[in-house]
């Protein structure tokens, strides 16, 4: 759909910048930037690729032929692994090497080198986790020969690129950068590749911010309330991926048959700032109030101090860039695969679309690597998504299998407070020494910046990164028996990937898998980030296997921060990956995975307490049970319908209530007749759609979210509260303080995700639930019930979207609400506004939703703006390969102004999916330019 023409006036002007290149480009610059001549048309198409013709590429063994379609997307013909690799290489740093280079700055805690002071933070947080560290011990000492080998000349084709283009030939961020920097490139590494996998697990790194979250609710809420606000996931309602199955403690494996009749998906320890908890867990504690405790942390009942503190390290986490978007609910995605015994084509028929923040351009970049002719020299021929700067196709399929990937959710992070003094930690009772180690920070224009990391045997220190967080644990609570505090404890991580893997490994072995067995055994390698992959052959069998590398812990469940010193709180290993769940052609006859649960609560290893709550599930299992029921048969087409599903769960679940309450302001009773016969459905140009979600939005700040600690609200919403107490929730005070959010908007709470669904299902039907009721003001009187907070949520939802949208109902639209903007990370973000008029692309208004099938997610915290989407999309017909689909949130190129820079936008946007031609014959019929590499 085109650029927002019904938005706010100032979005408009940016509709027309496709067609003003030249003016923009030029005009403006020359009038008023000073710059002159240096900036013209020449020097934005200075970087576009040559795609036609024959260029030179040392080091290849036999010419390599590069097939572009009509979208500019690469299919790369060669003769032997080394020839392929190396051909991606140069290929990826024609049409992405900004976004390479800007990437593995932020994976190596270098930023400062291209960007200058306002790094450094993030420099010194990145450099404290070490990840390029860990990524080089990777290649050192875990990857194999041959994933060294592809590595080597992935990294060679890089660098041969480089050679030739520099500056303003490789993009125009580096001839904008040129002003203020003499930043130069480096050569291309092969743990530059690897250390991307790094930054991937970190989006993906589980529950870490929940675990911060609920301590800092402690201020305000008792435990019971927590509790009430992470409730337990819905095993009866939606379906865990894994229908049964457990471990036989005899062999320590996974048997889809087996059944379990205990379970021990539990952490047992010593917990604090409750009474007594009940829960999956049992122990003792000091602080005040009593609740159900899932499970024996150390920070509980937190005061005013540690407030700050674990305020201050959530405010640190945010500032390190989220390549993936913003660790939080939205992370998620879909896949779902149906056997062919329910489709049309009769084998199997495969979907992913992963869930990630939109940017410009778009993290994945489509591509095929194909072997003119498959054997011991040449191993691939596969298709499909992968990351520039990082060899092989990491989502997609070859002549044999697809595969696709969702976030498994697996707890694998856990933050630790440490008692410390100059010369070391305490642990089981002993002094132990710091492991440190010394950096250096180099800053563009600026003096260097050293910094001494320290770690204990829990992980790097992170609360050494940020002057407020070096008293973190001065305040906090601790079981009887705890250490002195002293000056306070500090605080530490430990995170599964800090551990050399073989994950590298993994993806070329998925590359070139011909079987579940081959599958399977890549998926093993596969330790972070843990993610689950569903399967599909050319034969006709599909699958699921969970991977990754996840703790065993000892005391505690990972829901709140561990005393460090404490041995019973240590992690004892892993999971065995023999142990992990998988299933096999199920009985059902189709996979769906969606971040909702693995496998039920009687699985005897603790995966997460922090699941998905599995609203874009179930409702995937539902629709194609219907489509199944008596007979029926899925098609390729059904598969792409169902992705742009957008029917809205909890609209389903409130809407009845809310048509039922007598409104008697005729203005507000207008607008909720919207609501009389909506099918629930999000349509860009639905009125209904946009008052449900105004509704629903005000609903959970008004129950909810007014009533969260400022370090949880949005930065900048002030509101007068009642004071919380050094000793915990103050409901008994009279005294009214104004107090201001301080949580960035894409990760303050309430967000308005399926966790919000169920704590509202939860309360719905319990008119008079304590969460319903609001404190009287000044001027405002309390609300009592639940009747009259929808009510207030219905008239705020209006007067809210006549300031947004106007008076007339009939010209509200849920797309003009609802609005994506694609911006580049770095100078799209950062720059000079002119620079972001050249970079950026936007708005578009989008239909879907928070939670939906079709996840166009938004924070109902923050307001209505796009922060998730589907980043791509693809349906894989096992049958004919070269009847699959697929598309990509922007295009192939990363060069603002190329013909493919945003080119698959607008039919993303529409849920259309292009061709994806596979086969040699297939590629060259679509083929519309040929580069021949030689030697």
């Amino acid at each position: 759909m085109p650029a927002n023409k019904s938005g706010p006036a100032p979005k408009k002007k940016k509709g027309r910048r496709g067609r003003l290149v030249a003016l923009t480009v030029v005009l403006l610059l020359v009038a008023g930037i000073g710059f002159g001549a240096y900036w013209g048309v020449s020097t934005v198409r200075a970087s576009f690729p040559e795609t036609t013709g024959s260029l030179k590429l040392p080091g290849l063994t036999d010419p390599v032929d590069v097939v572009r379609d009509a979208n500019g997307i690469p299919q790369i013909y060669a003769d032997t692994d080394e020839d392929l690799f190396r051909a991606q290489g140069y290929v990826q740093a024609q049409d992405r090497f900004w976004e390479m280079d800007v990437r593995r700055h932020m994976t190596a805690g270098r930023l400062s080198e291209m960007f200058g002071r306002s790094q450094v933070k993030t420099d010194e947080f990145l450099r404290t986790l070490g990840w390029h560290d860990v990524a080089q011990k990777e290649y050192d000492t875990k990857l194999s020969a041959t994933t060294k080998k592809y590595l080597q000349a992935y990294s060679a084709g890089v660098n041969a690129y480089l050679t030739d283009h520099q500056g303003s030939a490789l993009s125009l961020e580096y001839a904008a950068l040129g002003f203020t920097n003499d930043y130069k490139p480096e050569p291309w590494t092969p743990t530059d590749s690897v250390a991307w996998l790094k930054a991937m697990a970190w989006d993906l790194r589980g529950n870490m911010q929940e675990e911060i979250d609920r301590a800092l609710m402690t201020s305000r809420f008792t435990q019971q309330q927590i509790a009430q606000l992470y409730p337990g996931y819905p095993y009866q309602r939606n379906r865990p991926i894994v229908d049964g199955g457990s471990v036989d403690p005899a062999t320590n494996e996974f048997d889809p048959k087996r059944s379990s009749n205990t379970g021990t998906n539990s952490g047992t320890g010593t917990g604090t700032g409750t009474g007594t908890g009940t829960g999956s867990g049992t122990g003792t504690g000091t602080g005040t109030g009593t609740g159900t405790g899932s499970g024996n942390g150390t920070v509980r009942g937190a005061t005013t101090g540690v407030q700050a503190q674990l305020s201050a390290l959530s405010t640190t986490l945010e500032q390190v860039p989220a390549l993936l978007g913003p660790n939080g609910n939205g992370i998620g995605s879909n896949s779902w695969v149906v056997s062919g015994e329910h489709t049309t084509t009769g084998k199997p028929l495969l979907a992913n679309d992963p869930h990630l923040a939109p940017q410009m351009p778009s993290l994945w970049y489509q591509m095929g690597l194909h072997c003119r002719t498959t054997g011991p020299k040449c191993n691939y021929d596969v298709a499909g998504f992968t990351f520039s700067g990082m060899p092989g196709v990491v989502i997609g399929h070859n002549q044999d299998i697809s595969w696709g990937m969702t976030n498994l959710g697996a707890d694998v992070t856990d933050l630790y407070l440490e008692k410390i003094n100059a010369d070391g930690y305490l642990y089981d009772g002993k002094q132990k020494p710091f492991v440190t180690r010394q950096e250096t920070i180099k800053v563009a224009g600026g003096e260097s910046q050293k910094i001494t990391v320290r770690s204990t045997n829990n992980g790097p220190i992170v609360s050494d990164r940020d002057d407020e967080l070096a008293g973190v644990g001065k305040d906090a609570p601790v079981a009887n028996g705890a250490p002195d505090r002293g000056d306070g404890y500090a605080v530490s991580l430990r995170w599964t990937a800090l551990t050399p893997g073989k994950s590298m490994d993994a993806i070329f072995e998925l590359n070139r898998a011909k079987d579940w067995t081959g599958f399977r055994k890549a998926a093993a390698d596969f330790e972070v980030p843990s993610q689950n992959l569903i399967y599909a052959d050319t034969k006709g069998n599909i699958g699921y296997q969970a991977p990754g590398a996840i703790p065993i812990r000892g005391k505690g469940d990972g829901t709140y921060p561990a005393p460090g010193w404490d041995p019973a709180y240590q992690w004892k290993g892993t999971i065995p990956q023999s142990a992990l769940p998988y299933e096999y052609n199920p009985k059902r006859g189709f996979i769906v995975t969606a971040n909702q649960a693995v496998i039920d609560d009687k699985y005897p290893y603790l995966l997460t307490k922090d699941w998905g709550y599995g609203a874009r599930s179930q409702r995937i299992n539902d629709l194609i049970e219907s489509k199944i029921k008596d007979g029926g048969k899925v098609s390729t087409d059904d598969m792409q319908s169902l992705q742009k599903d957008n029917s809205s769960e909890i609209a389903r679940l409130l809407t009845p209530y809310l048509t039922k309450i007598d409104i008697k302001d005729k203005y507000v009773r207008d607008a909720q007749q919207l609501l009389n016969g909506w099918d629930f459905t999000q349509e860009p140009d639905s009125a209904a759609a946009a008052y449900f979600n105004a509704v629903w939005r005000n609903t959970l700040k008004l129950a909810f979210g007014n009533k969260m600690p400022k370090e949880l609200r949005v930065q900048g919403q002030c509101l007068y509260v009642r004071p919380a107490s050094d000793n915990g929730p103050a409901d008994d005070q009279n005294k009214l303080v104004r107090e201001c959010g301080q949580r960035a908007g894409d990760t303050a709470q309430p967000d308005g995700g399926d966790r919000w669904y169920e704590v509202v299902r939860n309360i719905l039907d319990d008119p008079n639930n304590a969460w319903w009721k609001t404190d009287d003001r000044p001027g405002h009187p309390g609300l009592k019930n639940r009747d009259q907070l929808l009510a207030q949520a219905m008239k705020d939802a209006r007067y809210e979207l006549t300031s947004k949208l106007g008076k007339n109902i009939d010209n509200w639209a849920w797309g003009r609400l609802h609005q994506m903007d694609l911006k580049n990370q770095t100078l799209g973000k950062e720059g000079p506004g002119f620079l972001q008029d050249l970079l950026n692309r936007g708005p578009w208004n989008l239909g879907g939703g928070e939670a939906a099938v079709d996840a166009t997610g938004w924070n109902a915290a923050s307001g209505y703006k796009v922060t998730w989407v589907p980043s791509m999309r693809m349906v894989v017909n096992l049958a004919d390969l070269d009847k699959s689909r697929w598309i990509n949130l922007t295009g192939a190129s990363g060069h603002a102004y190329d013909a493919h820079y945003y080119d698959q936008t607008d039919k993303w946007a529409k849920g259309e999916l292009l061709p994806w031609a596979f086969s040699e014959d297939a590629v060259k019929k679509a083929g519309k330019e040929t580069l021949t590499l030689s030697p």
